[in-house]
């Protein structure tokens, strides 16, 4: 049997039924992943339950600013599982700013990053982005998942390093904001606090995935 890498955006493919991204470091996984070998290729299945962006692509995303060459701020980095994903998509062209809070997390982070050159590990917290004015650079995209109650203001505060007509991948996760509120009205309260500054080019759910979770993609006025 022939298996093919079908191509839905640049750098992100669908093999076997399931999404995947060319492996930057062969032979080596990240969080347990299959590795497929197709036309002398390596590619690293991307799993849409490890993933938000993954679940983002599996639900129908249409817009998908990361790329070669691009330039990352990611917030809420963890132990790096989407990081490593973007980082096979931006290549050696690209940097991965990989902003993390926990010390434990940032342990596996680091150890990632050592394998992975355009990966830089920043243990800080991200509505601190003064704190690593000195060493992210101009993004092309910056991408945020975190568990915290003010996450439109970081948002804003970190797009300070967003290029003009840059884009955001905005991960709303609306338990952590208020509980005692719908999700459905924290996700307005938190767009609505964003839209002086960004434009919204898609709201995408993440069921089955995710539940209570809104993945937004942004475009910086």
């Amino acid at each position: 049997m022939i298996v093919d890498a079908e191509a839905l955006f640049p750098g992100v493919y669908r093999i076997k039924g399931r999404i995947a991204t060319e492996n930057m470091v062969l032979g080596r996984k990240v969080y347990g992943e299959e590795l497929f070998a197709v036309g002398g290729k390596e590619y690293r299945s991307w799993t849409p339950y490890r993933s938000k962006l993954s679940a983002a692509i599996s639900n129908g995303m249409k817009t998908m600013e990361i790329r070669e060459g691009s330039n990352v701020l990611y917030l809420g980095a963890s132990t790096g599982t989407t990081p490593s994903h973007v980082s096979d998509i931006v290549g050696m062209r690209g940097r991965v700013y990989c902003v993390e809070i926990s010390e434990r997390s940032m342990r596996d982070l680091v150890g990632l990053c050592q394998h992975r050159g355009n990966m830089l590990p920043i243990l800080n917290d991200a509505s601190r982005p003064e704190a690593y004015a000195d060493i992210v650079e101009e993004c092309d995209v910056i991408y945020q998942d975190v568990s915290a109650k003010e996450q439109a203001g970081i948002l804003k505060a970190n797009s300070r390093f967003l290029k003009s007509g840059g884009y955001a991948y905005f991960v709303i996760k609306s338990q952590s904001i208020d509980i005692s509120r719908s999700p459905s009205e924290v996700f307005k309260a938190e767009l609505e606090s964003l839209s002086g500054k960004f434009d919204v080019v898609e709201k995408i759910g993440l069921e089955p995935y995710d539940s209570m979770h809104l993945f937004v993609v942004l475009k910086k006025r």
